[in-house]
C-alpha cells in the first residue's frame, strides 16, 4: 500500500471499511505530517490532536461493534480533514482570521461541521482563512499566511486557501470549503485542485452572516473528481441527491456538450485586465482536452451589465458592517475589512436593497445568455498564483510575519483580487454550480512551476455533469504530480 498520504479519500475510505487502516493510525499519520510541514505552510491555524484521536478511537471501536453485527459505519468512517476558520466546530475557537473578537470556543457544530462528522469523518482542526471571508488570499493578523505547497513564496489563494493547501500538500485527503464569490474555486486552481461550489440551496451547510444575496455555499476542494463526489454524498441530503448518489454516477461519461468559451468578465468595465499567456495557454489546453473527447467548444460573447462591481461590492460587504465588534478593537481589523466595513455601515438598507434588486436582474439576463450552451467555460484565474503580500503591498513573499506595516490602499486591494479572479463571483450571484479543474503546468513539464486550470460553469443541478466532466479530463491527462508524494 502507498504512504497514507499518497491515497485518496476514496481509497482511504475502502480501506478504513475493509479494516486494512484503523482510524487511529491514520489520524496519527496525518497529525504527524501537519507537524512536518504545517510550521512552513500556514494551513492550519488551529490543530486538534487529542480531539482527533478520541474521535478515531470511537470510529474504530465502531468498526468492532459492525463486525460484531452492530449498525452500518457511516460513509465517511474514519476519514480525516479538516474545516476551515469560518466554520464552527465544537469545543474550538473560531477566530473568522481576526484579532478583533474574543476568543471563545464554539459551543457547538455549525451546520458544515456537523454534517460531514455525523458521516463519520474525523476533524483535524481549522485551516487559515483570510479575514472573514473576504479576499481571494489567505492572509490576516492572528497567525501566518496560508502559501502554496507548490511554491512557498506564493499564495494558496483564498478565503479556503489554508484547506487547499493542506489538501494539496497531503495533509488531509480532502476538505470543506465555503464559497460566496469563488472562495473554493480560486485557491483549488492556485493549488492545482479540483474544487466544486455547488448550486444555491443544494448543500445546507453554507455558513456567512449577513449573506443578503444568499452567495455562500459549501463544497469540496479534492484532488480527485471522485474525492469531490464522495464528499457531495456526505454534503447532500438523500432525497435531493442523484439517484446512486455522486461517485457511483461518475461511471457514465458525459454525452457530448456544446459549450461556450468566453473571457467576458462583469468587471472589466471598472478593472480593464488582461489575462496572462499563462491563464490563456490553460484556456486553450481545456478546449483542446473538451474537444478531444468530442464536445464542441464555440465562442461565447456574454454581454454583462456595468453596474454589476458596485452592486456586487455592496451585497458581498454588507454582513462586515453588521458584525459585532468593540470600539476598541475596531484598529485590530486589516485596512481592507476596516473600510469596508466603515462603507458598508454608512450606506443606507436602501442602498442595499437596490443592490440587491439589480443582481436579481443580472442574474436573469446572465442566465438567459448562458442558456445557449450546455456549459461556460472560462479560465480558472486571470493570474498565475500571486506572491504572500502582493495584494496587500506588504514584504514580497511575505518572508517577514506578522508584517511591521500593513498599507492600508483597501481599494487597491480589492481591484488587484478582482483582476486575478475575474470570472467567480457572477456564478454565486447566480446561483449556479461551477467547477474548476487543473488542465496546465506552467513549468517545461506536467507537475512543475504552477498549477493553471478551468473553470466550467454548469445549469441549475448539473453537479453530477460537472464532475462527471472533470473525470473525463482528468483520464485524459497524464497523472500530476502532487507535492510530498
Amino acid at each position: 500500500m502507498a504512504d497514507i498520504h499518497e491515497l485518496g479519500a476514496v481509497e482511504l475510505r475502502q480501506a478504513l471499511a475493509a479494516g486494512q487502516l484503523s482510524a487511529a493510525e491514520v489520524a496519527e499519520h496525518f497529525l504527524a505530517r501537519i507537524g512536518q510541514l504545517n510550521h512552513t505552510l500556514g494551513a492550519f491555524v488551529t490543530v486538534t490532536p487529542d480531539q482527533a484521536m478520541l474521535d478515531a478511537r470511537a470510529a474504530d471501536a465502531a468498526y468492532v461493534r459492525r463486525r460484531n453485527g452492530g449498525p452500518e459505519l457511516p460513509l465517511l468512517h474514519g476519514v480525516p480533514l479538516a474545516f476551515k476558520d469560518l466554520s464552527d466546530v465544537a469545543g474550538v475557537v473560531t477566530t473568522h482570521g481576526s484579532g478583533a473578537l474574543d476568543r471563545k470556543p464554539a459551543p457547538e457544530d455549525g451546520a458544515l461541521a456537523a454534517t460531514l462528522k455525523g458521516a463519520g469523518a474525523i476533524s483535524l482542526g481549522k485551516t487559515q482563512v483570510p479575514e472573514f471571508g473576504l479576499t481571494a488570499y489567505s492572509e490576516n493578523r492572528i497567525a501566518p499566511p496560508s502559501r502554496n505547497p507548490h511554491a512557498l513564496s506564493r499564495s494558496s489563494g483564498g478565503s479556503s486557501g489554508g484547506s487547499a493547501a493542506a489538501v494539496a500538500a497531503g495533509l488531509v485527503p480532502f476538505a470543506p470549503g465555503s464559497d460566496g464569490g469563488g472562495s473554493i474555486r480560486i485557491p483549488a486552481a492556485a493549488c492545482g485542485l479540483l474544487g466544486l461550489k455547488p448550486g444555491r440551496g443544494l448543500v445546507p451547510a453554507g455558513e456567512s452572516v449577513g449573506d443578503a444575496a444568499r452567495l455562500v455555499v459549501a463544497g469540496p476542494l479534492a484532488r480527485s473528481a471522485a474525492d469531490a463526489a464522495l464528499m457531495m454524498d456526505a454534503l447532500v441530503p438523500h432525497g435531493i441527491r442523484p439517484e446512486g448518489g455522486y461517485l457511483a454516477g461518475l461511471e457514465e461519461a458525459p454525452a457530448a456538450l456544446r459549450i461556450g468559451a468566453s473571457l467576458d468578465s462583469p468587471w472589466s468595465a471598472t478593472f480593464p485586465f488582461a489575462p496572462e499567456q499563462e491563464a490563456l495557454g490553460a484556456l486553450a489546453k481545456g478546449i483542446e482536452l473538451l474537444t478531444e473527447a468530442g464536445h464542441s467548444v464555440l465562442d461565447a460573447e456574454i454581454r454583462y451589465d456595468n453596474r454589476y462591481p458596485e452592486a456586487f461590492t455592496t451585497a458581498w460587504t454588507a454582513g462586515v458592517g453588521s458584525a459585532r465588534i468593540l470600539p476598541q478593537r475596531e484598529a485590530l481589523l486589516t485596512p481592507l475589512t476596516r473600510t469596508f466595513r466603515r462603507r458598508a455601515q454608512q450606506r443606507s438598507a436602501g442602498k442595499v436593497n437596490e443592490a440587491l434588486g439589480f443582481l436579481r436582474q443580472f442574474t436573469h439576463d446572465t442566465v438567459a445568455q448562458y442558456a445557449q450552451w450546455d456549459l461556460i467555460l472560462t479560465p480558472s484565474l486571470a493570474q498565475t498564483p500571486r506572491p504572500v503580500g502582493w495584494f496587500t503591498g506588504t514584504m514580497p513573499g511575505g518572508e517577514q510575519w506578522p508584517a511591521p506595516d500593513w498599507p492600508g490602499d483597501a481599494d487597491d486591494d480589492y481591484r488587484k483580487q478582482c483582476e486575478f479572479a475575474p470570472w467567480s463571483s457572477m456564478v454565486n450571484v447566480c446561483g449556479l454550480p461551477a467547477i474548476t479543474v487543473p488542465v496546465h503546468w506552467t513549468g517545461p513539464t506536467p507537475g512543475t512551476g504552477f498549477p493553471m486550470g478551468i473553470q466550467l460553469i454548469g445549469k441549475q443541478g448539473s453537479e453530477l455533469l460537472l464532475l462527471r466532466l472533470a473525470r473525463q479530463l482528468e483520464r485524459q491527462q497524464k497523472p500530476a504530480l502532487h507535492p510530498g508524494e
